[in-house]
């Protein structure tokens, strides 16, 4: 049993002109990169065509280690989509965060024998 204690589980807090959350946290990691907000429902609508429903996961068993898809959350998946993040791209159906998300896909599917490890 581990000394520290329980962790909180952090929600992020919602805009106040959309009341929405993602747009927060957008808004958020672009202003901290030093970008400027163009149009924010092309930004929505790429975001939830980029988001993944599941990621690979390093799991130990024995002496080998096994990559073991799991399905990640909402919330989880907007902010991996939001890190890999190139509008352009992304709107055209082209970019580093589509390819990613298939990536992770294919080697999800690949690794479905070891699903029951989770």
């Amino acid at each position: 049993m581990s000394r520290r204690g329980i962790a909180e589980e952090k929600t992020a807090k919602s805009d106040p002109i959309y009341c929405n959350r993602l747009v927060n946290m957008l808004v958020n990691h672009i202003l901290k990169h030093g970008k400027k907000i163009i149009g924010l429902s092309n930004y929505l609508s790429t975001i939830c065509g980029v988001t993944p429903d599941i990621a690979v996961k390093a799991r130990r068993v024995g002496r080998s280690t096994h990559q073991v898809p799991i399905e990640i959350g909402s919330t989880q998946g907007k902010s991996l989509s939001i890190h890999c993040f190139e509008l352009v791209d992304d709107a055209k159906g082209s970019g580093d965060a589509i390819c990613k998300k298939e990536e992770t896909h294919i080697m999800a599917v690949a690794n479905r024998a070891f699903a029951h490890l989770c």
